[in-house]
């Protein structure tokens, strides 16, 4: 039994609002904590930055090299079920950290945040793509888009409240949102569980060798790996930058810039949309290419005036908002629904990006700046270069279908 197909607007009907409500819950919950994980983790130790770091960093290593396992799962025993597993998981580990405060304990307990989110976010995918089929992926996956510039946006200002009153406490606000994710799908559980009968189990169960062997979605996390790998330079980066120009005055740009940007990634979705309807995907990843490289000078300059990070953040953002989506949007295409979780959970991937981008920039900045903002203007085209191959962009034969 097939997904059904929806017509008109992705979010028209109950189910896609359940799984839009439920990426905004499992966003909010999880900025709520990452932000300041590294500074608990200071407080209740001694252990030097670069150990503190590689703790936090462990959620994305975890989730990202385990995902192709929690997506697997997902094609085998539905992704409303894996949600459910994950989420349960989630209030469990939260509501632990809530008690504990022994080194010993807290690391492993922060690995299994890793354990969570691979069962979470390949199975949640995996469900909103079957809710766009036989349309185009792209505005579910802008709709998810947005609900995660909410979450990065309200998360961390409840989170900085409650880690002021306690540093303990902010892991209560994700244990309480994850909760009430739980009951949402205790209470929804059957009509998700109409869009996990898809194929049959021969299909499901070649889903992760098939994953692997495919060359194009190979393409789209290695595009995916470029994005991620150029834009933790805004985040992890560019404070660096920042605060050697102009000290703490820097810091509080930055915040101000990051909440300007937030704001902006939400409106830009509406223009972006427009130029999804008119552009190819691969002229559409251009455009957001172009965005972020026209930025890096920007940045660059900012060391001569505060104006040019503002207009670098306000083209960054517009890149952003248009490249973003497309890696999933590509993958909905591409996958038979059969084994859409084993390819979502692959293509997580690509958050190590996360992961290296920051290793490579911190040993290029010093170096020389102007090397350093020159090289991730051109390094972000590679994104572009993977996402053009136009056998990306034609639908997956379903199973057993002529190709």
């Amino acid at each position: 039994m097939s997904a059904p197909a929806r017509a008109g607007s992705w979010y028209g009907d109950p189910v896609q609002r359940l799984l839009v409500v439920g990426s905004l819950l499992n966003a909010l919950a999880f900025f709520a904590t990452v932000p300041f994980l590294t500074l608990y983790l200071s407080a209740i130790s001694d252990l030097s930055d670069a150990v503190v770091g590689g703790i936090a960093g462990s959620i994305a290593l975890v989730s990202a090299f385990g995902g192709l396992w929690g997506g697997g799962l997902a094609d085998r025993l539905g992704g409303t079920r894996m949600i459910r597993v994950g989420l349960a998981l989630n209030v469990a580990v939260y509501a632990t950290l809530t008690l504990v405060r022994q080194v010993a304990l807290v690391v492993p307990l922060v690995a299994l945040l890793g354990v969570a989110r691979l069962l979470v976010e390949p199975a949640m995918k995996k469900l909103m793509s079957l809710t766009a089929a036989g349309s185009s992926g792209e505005t579910v996956f802008r709709v998810r888009y947005v609900t995660l510039c909410l979450g990065a946006t309200l998360g961390p200002l409840g989170g900085a409240l409650l880690f002021r009153l306690a540093h303990w406490m902010i892991f209560l606000t994700p244990a309480v949102l994850y909760g009430c994710y739980l009951l949402l799908l205790q209470f929804r559980a059957s009509s998700l569980g109409d869009l996990d009968r898809v194929g049959d189990a021969e299909s499901r169960a070649g889903s992760w060798r098939r994953a692997l062997r495919d060359r194009g979605l190979v393409r789209v996390v290695g595009a995916g790996l470029v994005l991620f790998l150029v834009f933790s330079q805004f985040e992890m980066i560019l404070p660096l930058y920042l605060r050697d120009h102009y000290g703490q005055g820097g810091v509080s740009h930055f915040s101000l810039m990051l909440a300007l940007t937030s704001v902006l990634a939400i409106l830009f979705q509406w223009p972006a949309e427009r130029l999804s309807r008119r552009l190819s995907r691969p002229r559409l990843a251009l455009v957001g290419c172009v965005g972020f490289a026209l930025a890096c000078p920007l940045f660059r300059g900012l060391e001569s005036h505060l104006l040019f990070l503002y207009l670098g953040a306000v083209v960054w953002t517009f890149g952003e908002a248009v490249l973003f989506p497309l890696p999933d949007a590509v993958i909905h295409d591409l996958t038979p629904d059969s084994q859409k979780g084993a390819y979502y959970g692959l293509a997580e991937l690509r958050y190590l990006g996360f992961f290296f981008g920051p290793v490579l920039g911190g040993a290029l900045l010093p170096v020389s700046a102007t090397l350093y903002f020159g090289l991730m203007a051109v390094t972000v085209f590679g994104t572009w270069l993977l996402l053009r191959d136009p056998r990306l962009h034609r639908p997956h034969p379903a199973p057993g279908s002529p190709s």
